[in-house]
């Protein structure tokens, strides 16, 4: 018998509570309205010294960046195009980030999806998806934890999984391989950076909902997922923003490996 679940009122925002105080944060893949940039905003929110945020849109990050620094402030935003497949254009996403004093936490937002059968996909569309997904996330926490350790930081890094990476859907074996790769990489660069006091985890999110996510999934597919969670309806980008504070801040200072999952889901 299949229950037909009442969409739940979206909760209050949550205010800051000063989590990330004095802290550098680099977010990728952060201009828009997405979860990128809702990191950002919960990250000025909660006290960050400065947030350094990329993107491949220039246009919209110089949007982003004008409307954040006249809300928080000049001196604590700083915008740079990046396109995490290119290993100079993250060495110099880094490099802005030292000369603010050097990352502290950096948050690997930067994902590409799609939808083909495995029986269609080209290797094009593989190859592009795990390159800007698993390997651009990679190139990111290499980066990040070079500087963190020359600098003797005892840094953050936060990705962005998907609950792809544990559950089978149509269509998705790049991303879900891809997002399944995250997962693995974060348990497996935890350890090697653990000696270092810089911890690695990740968030694993269902269905966050935010403008591009409108334009590419139909509404009849966008109603079915919806039903398929719990409270009968799709997260707020900053729902799953706060969580990644969290494993950004000195709440998760135990944590190191693991992989959240920002899901209302029900089995």
């Amino acid at each position: 018998m299949t229950t037909t679940r009442i969409e739940q009122p979206t909760p209050d925002y949550v205010p800051g509570h000063g989590l990330l105080r004095d802290q550098v944060v680099v977010v990728t893949a952060a201009a828009g309205a997405g979860i990128g940039a809702a990191v950002v905003r919960r990250a000025l929110e909660e006290g960050a010294k400065a947030v350094v945020f990329s993107d491949t849109h220039a246009r919209r990050l110089a949007e982003a960046e004008e409307a954040l620094a006249a809300e928080f402030g000049a001196d604590r935003v700083r915008q740079l195009v990046c396109d995490v497949t290119d290993e100079a254009q993250v060495t110099a996403l880094l490099d802005a980030a030292d000369e603010l004093g050097g990352v502290d936490v950096m948050v690997n937002n930067a994902g590409l999806g799609g939808t083909a059968s495995v029986l269609e996909m080209t290797d094009d569309q593989w190859s592009k998806v795990l390159d800007i997904t698993l390997t651009g996330t990679f190139r990111c926490v290499r980066a990040a934890g070079q500087r963190m350790v020359a600098a003797g930081k005892k840094g953050v890094i936060v990705n962005n999984a998907s609950v792809i990476g544990w559950r089978a859907q149509e269509g998705q074996a790049h991303y879900a391989a891809a997002k399944a790769g995250v997962m693995a990489l974060t348990r497996c660069s935890a350890i090697d950076l653990a000696p270092h006091g810089i911890r690695v985890n990740a968030v694993s999110p269902s269905l966050a909902m935010h403008p591009f996510l409108e334009k590419v999934t139909s509404p009849e597919l966008l109603v079915e997922l919806k039903q398929r969670e719990a409270f009968g309806r799709a997260a707020e980008p900053w729902e799953v923003a706060n969580v990644m504070v969290f494993l950004a801040s000195g709440y998760s200072s135990y944590l190191t490996g693991e992989v959240i999952s920002v899901s209302s889901q029900h089995a």
